[in-house]
């Protein structure tokens, strides 16, 4: 079969206006083996005039076509693409019977066997051209149908799907015709899942999870029903159209690729949200925050969709600033938005400032792989901070209200950014067409910097420049010294300004700290006039907010990046401060970038031994303010990342034998398979020890613990094997492919792995060719040698780009990957690593 062709912009408009698709009936029959199932596919679709289209397919086996009863021929399916030639006006029925491949990428139909059990599920994901791999479709958003569905499934099992499903018997399950909806938001979930359900205003709501995690599922489940009703209700507040779906599933799935999807009825999550290990109440958080944005979905994506891809934004940015927002006003997460700026917007910042950067909203998007790329922080954290700072702007009754017109006016069907902007154009004064030509058309993070002036009274003036294009309402924090304690900056006045500034702003006398951005409302690189970076660095502790904090920390990290304050005195600046904060996704915030970017890669290796030991005081600190039990969550990620830092074996490994840390926490198989894994990347443990320890914990996590501490060994066989397991047999599924990845690379082993440096540049494009877009995402991104920061490792990829023709999806990790490697080499040029 010849290669795959990629659905583009101009292919899909002109069937749009050929076909109008009215109804899929679908069968699918899941018991005919463990390779491969069977789908029968009735679509019934109009066209408006006479002509030649195509229908999409990636078969094992085409059995048979047949349009409006005549026998097509199979052989002529080139690629994924069926003709259908000679088409007349008026209405036609195309049956297509197939036999199609099961996945172990997480695309298309995945197929997993739990290795505790032996019980095997399957489901879809469909997104974003892969409903092709599971029945025939004409596969573009706007092309919505209704779908009838039918599932034969092996004995026991159930069949969830994005209606309310009844088992017909003998294996058969008939899914309700759905509303109208796109080709990538069909959904199913086959196999024997622990099933908790119930009712909420009349609605069934249910919560899916594989026997083996039915007993950590039934622990929360009470916390994720909250959330889900909470969360429910409080749309309904918001919006004025209902929930469109006639139930709300949520099934927690294996060796899911996302976060979650947001298929109508049936949403997915991977399911390491179903916690067996002890998480921090942040990660409860970021749970919950899943929940919001994927309900949101159910509205902005489902109910209305966009009409091409080059709106992504309209889903994601959406979801995103109401899954954060939605959270804060309905449930007991009330410092949701601390955690978007500390962990999604800096995702948001660093995307923004690469060369694949991108506006929000691009002028057109040529084809669905282009559009696979566009899913990343531009699309989910600059779009939501955008909205963020629109509603900062517009005001929240006039945004709602625009919200609520599109709904009304694009119910159950697809519209495009000018669509939406008419709609908020109906419910404002305000010139919503400029903002979004200044915000959603154009690339790049501005940079605001104050200049405090002395005025002729002695008092002090402050104006903000800009460098960049967009306008800005922002909160600027005044604080001061608190005289009474050393340790306590009080809020002055929050002054609110319009930038570009008409006019300087009054100040008063000479404030200990301004911070630009205070309440994070807009999107910005914020800097310090000299007085307040002096402060910040040595009373950040001391600023009242979280939020604020959030801010101060942002600033301090894009300094780094920017070659303007010495790494080490970033790892300073966190010793003497964050033993203090009682943010937990500050903390964890703060160490990520301290170990992951500044240790790992910004600092020389002949300076990596100072920072773990910096880093190591600082875990420490943590761990002694604990001791009480008074905050269980802070002691936990002291500890995990105390097990990340540590450059000798001997207190984790005694850790490992006891089971415990000394005064807590027990050690639970997250920890169990963190520890072993450092152990290995220092040379403390073996094979042996690692078959044990798997035989202790069998589970799919297990199995991906295991193959993560066989990468990280540092003997030459063992990373022989753990290559070829990724570069040459094509067997390992794309969790395992990732944890085999992520152990592979290490920084204490730079000599014994340089050889493989220039193989990956030359085994990755072929790679990513054969095992398609997820693996080729997983090489990119967690195979990628992002320890080795010199010019050669550069200078191989660049070669790679130009020569080796990675696929879209390599290609752009790639890009990204080289571009934060010439960063970590320009901070350590600038001589800023240290002082």
């Amino acid at each position: 079969m010849s290669c795959m062709s990629v659905l583009t912009r101009d292919e899909a408009q002109t069937r749009a206006k050929l076909l109008d698709v009215r109804r899929y009936t679908i069968d699918l029959d899941l018991t005919s083996g463990d390779e491969t199932f069977d789908a029968l596919t009735v679509i019934q679709f109009t066209a408006r005039a006479d002509a030649d289209t195509f229908v999409e397919l990636k078969p094992a086996e085409l059995r048979s076509a047949t349009l409006d009863g005549h026998p097509l021929d199979p052989g002529t399916l080139t690629g994924n693409r069926l003709p259908l030639t000679g088409l007349t006006a008026g209405d036609h029925e195309l049956r297509v019977d197939a036999v199609m491949s099961y996945s172990r990428t997480g695309e298309g139909m995945h197929r997993f066997t739990d290795p505790t059990d032996g019980e095997t599920y399957l489901y879809t994901q469909l997104f974003l051209d892969d409903v092709q791999r599971v029945f025939a479709a004409f596969d573009q958003p706007d092309l919505k149908a209704v779908f009838d569905l039918t599932v034969t499934a092996p004995d026991g099992w159930t069949v969830l799907a994005n209606s309310v499903t009844e088992h017909l018997g003998d294996g058969r399950w008939k899914a309700a015709p759905t509303p109208l909806i796109s080709t990538y938001l069909v959904a199913v979930a086959a196999g024997p899942w622990h099933s908790v359900r119930t009712e909420h205003r009349g609605l069934p709501f249910g919560l899916h999870c594989r026997r083996s995690l039915a007993a950590h599922l039934d622990a929360d489940a009470d916390e994720l029903l909250d959330i889900t009703r909470q969360c429910y209700d409080r749309y309904h507040e918001k919006f004025d159209e209902p929930y469109p779906f006639d139930s709300y599933d949520q099934a927690f799935v294996p060796e899911f690729n996302a976060g979650a999807m947001e298929n109508p009825g049936l949403v997915t999550f991977r399911d390491e949200f179903v916690y067996r290990s002890a998480v921090t109440d942040t990660e409860r958080q970021t749970r919950a925050m899943v929940i919001a944005h994927e309900m949101a979905h159910m509205w902005f994506g489902d109910l209305v969709t966009l009409r091409w891809w080059d709106d992504i934004w309209l889903n994601e940015s959406f979801a995103e600033y109401m899954g954060y927002q939605t959270l804060t006003e309905a449930t007991r997460f009330t410092d949701t938005w601390t955690d978007f700026g500390v962990v999604r917007k800096p995702w948001g910042y660093d995307a923004d400032q690469r060369p694949s950067t991108h506006p929000v909203a691009p002028d057109a998007v040529d084809d669905t792989a282009a559009a696979l790329l566009n899913f990343d922080g531009i699309s989910y954290a600059k779009g939501a901070s955008a909205l963020r700072q629109l509603v900062t702007w517009l005001g929240e009754k006039d945004f709602l209200a625009g919200i609520n017109t599109h709904f009304a006016r694009h119910r159950f069907g697809n519209a495009a950014l000018a669509d939406f902007l008419d709609s908020l154009a109906s419910a404002t004064e305000r010139d919503v067409h400029a903002w979004a030509d200044a915000w959603l058309r154009t690339t790049g993070v501005d940079t605001l910097t104050p200049t405090v002036a002395s005025a002729p009274d002695g008092t002090r003036t402050l104006t903000v420049t800009r460098a960049g294009q967009r306008p800005h309402r922002v909160a600027v924090g005044v604080y001061d010294q608190d005289l009474t304690d050393d340790d306590r900056l009080v809020l002055r006045e929050r002054l609110h300004l319009d930038i570009p500034q008409d006019d300087p702003q009054p100040l008063g006398k000479a404030p200990a700290l301004l911070v630009l951005n205070d309440g994070d409302l807009t999107y910005a690189k914020v800097r310090f006039d000299p007085r307040s970076a002096d402060t910040v660095l040595t009373r950040l502790r001391a600023l009242p907010e979280p939020l604020t904090r959030a801010v101060a920390w942002n600033a301090l990290r894009d300094a780094v990046r920017d070659g303007e304050l010495p790494a080490v005195r970033y790892l300073d600046t966190a010793r003497d401060h964050l033993p203090h904060e009682t943010d937990l996704a500050l903390v964890q915030g703060v160490l990520a970038f301290a170990i992951g970017q500044i240790t790992d890669r910004y600092l020389a290796p002949d300076r990596r031994p100072a920072a773990l030991a910096t880093l190591t005081g600082l875990c420490r600190d943590l761990i002694r303010r604990t001791e009480d039990g008074d905050n269980p969550g802070l002691r936990l990620i002291a500890v995990r990342h105390l097990v990340d830092v540590s450059a000798h074996p001997d207190a984790i490994a005694a850790w490992l034998a006891d089971g415990t840390v000394p005064g807590g926490p027990e050690l639970d198989p997250e920890l169990r398979w963190r520890v072993l894994g450092r152990l290995a990347v220092l040379g403390a443990t073996d094979e042996d020890t690692i078959a044990a320890e798997l035989r202790r914990d069998p589970s799919a996590t297990g199995q991906e613990g295991a193959a993560r501490c066989r990468a990280a060994l540092p003997d030459p066989d063992a990373k022989r094997r753990a290559w070829d397991a990724m570069f040459s047999t094509d067997d390992l599924s794309n969790y395992l492919f990732t944890a085999t990845a992520r152990g592979f690379w290490q920084p204490e082993q730079a000599d014994l792995v340089q050889e493989y440096v220039p193989r990956y540049f030359k085994e990755a494009p072929a790679l990513a060719a054969r095992r398609g877009p997820a693996i080729a995402a997983a090489a990119g991104r967690f195979a990628f040698p992002a320890h080795a920061v010199d010019g050669e490792t550069l200078r191989l990829g660049e070669k790679c780009l130009r020569k080796a023709d990675p696929t879209p999806a390599l290609r752009r990790k790639l890009i990204d990957e080289l571009d934060d490697l010439a960063r970590a080499l320009k901070v350590r040029g600038h001589g800023s690593e240290g002082e």
